[in-house]
């Protein structure tokens, strides 16, 4: 039977839970502040917290400046596109690999994972010139296959330890059946792992989203995400910390409200099969 904990440890690990929920949302919030200050507002010393001049300024200039919607659009297809085809491809991997395991499964496994590790910008160079030489450039085809090559491992990596979690015997069960692999992997396997599944996908566009290294070497304009719609508020003299804020602030809104609404879903996936 479980101790109880004493009233005064209850209120000691609310108030630490609170205290670090506090410090890891706080840069969120002052980005949030700063999008509504002053540029000499932002730069003030001491930090103006809540008593400052609020000003929509930085967002009306953000909006005349750029072309915020077609950001928008582009990470939200970037991000959806190249993970909904990462799934399609991980998914039979993940299957073969957790029902029909080889010898070298999990060194297989081992290798995909360590691809994670390697400096990007080490292989910077040569996928420029094979993207240059392909016409691949500044194009959400090209940009997307990077993006879902970049998750791929992660997605195998998490889907592999759901499926592990699902009794061979209904698969099993099904095949007497006479069913087939497709319908196996469709009919069977995927409804009950949707909980993974989804949260799989949610974590994979939330990196997608957050990708700034190739998105802002292998597009310029035309393919250019949220990635580049912030850093186009750096200039040589300086940051503007007021209107590099408020583009922040409009970058990371849409993921923010996605992961608000989708937290019990990704909860719930994240801890799939943990009790049994």
């Amino acid at each position: 039977m479980a101790m109880k904990q004493s009233p005064a440890k209850r209120v000691g690990v609310t108030v630490a839970a609170w205290l670090v929920a506090f410090l890891i949302f706080f840069p969120i919030l002052w980005t949030f502040l700063t999008s509504f200050k002053s540029e000499l507002d932002a730069i003030a010393m001491p930090p103006k917290f809540l008593f400052f001049n609020w000003t929509l300024e930085n967002y009306a200039e953000v909006q005349e400046r750029s072309n915020y919607l077609k950001y928008a659009f582009n990470s939200i297809v970037l991000s959806v596109g190249a993970n909904f085809v990462g799934l399609l491809i991980a998914v039979p991997a993940a299957w073969a690999m957790a029902f029909a395991p080889g010898k070298r499964t999990k060194d297989l496994l081992m290798w995909m994972l360590s691809t994670k590790m390697m400096p990007a910008v080490g292989v910077l160079v040569p996928i420029y010139l094979l993207f240059r030489d392909l016409g691949l450039l500044d194009s959400l085809w090209g940009i997307g296959f990077v993006l879902m090559l970049l998750n791929l491992p992660i997605i195998i990596w998490m889907l592999y330890t759901y499926f592990k979690e699902i009794p061979v015997d209904i698969l099993e069960a099904a095949r007497m059946d006479g069913a087939s692999l497709l319908n196996e992997i469709l009919y069977v396997l995927t409804p009950m792992a949707v909980p993974g599944i989804a949260s799989t996908m949610l974590l994979a566009i939330i990196l997608s989203w957050n990708e700034a290294f190739w998105t802002l070497n292998l597009a310029t304009s035309n393919a250019a995400p949220l990635t580049a719609f912030i850093a186009s508020y750096s200039a040589p003299e300086g940051f503007f910390w007021a209107k590099l804020s408020a583009a922040s602030t409009l970058a990371i809104a849409p993921i923010l409200v996605l992961g608000w609404f989708s937290q019990k879903q990704l909860v719930r996936g994240l801890t799939f099969g943990a009790v049994k």
